[in-house]
């Protein structure tokens, strides 16, 4: 199997802070999905959408 370096792996835009983040092997199945760099980035979106419906 060959390695591949990180620099290699495609990125994406996190949809609330706005950082790059680099594809991660857990997420092979949903890449296209994927939209948050982290649970702390997904978990203030989640509380940030749910202020703004009340």
């Amino acid at each position: 199997m060959k390695m591949r370096r990180k620099q290699d792996m495609p990125t994406k835009i996190c949809a609330v802070c706005g950082r790059h983040f680099a594809w991660r092997k857990k997420w092979a199945a949903v890449w296209d999905e994927v939209r948050y760099c982290s649970d702390a980035c997904r978990k203030r979106r989640q509380s940030a959408g749910s202020a703004q419906a009340g």
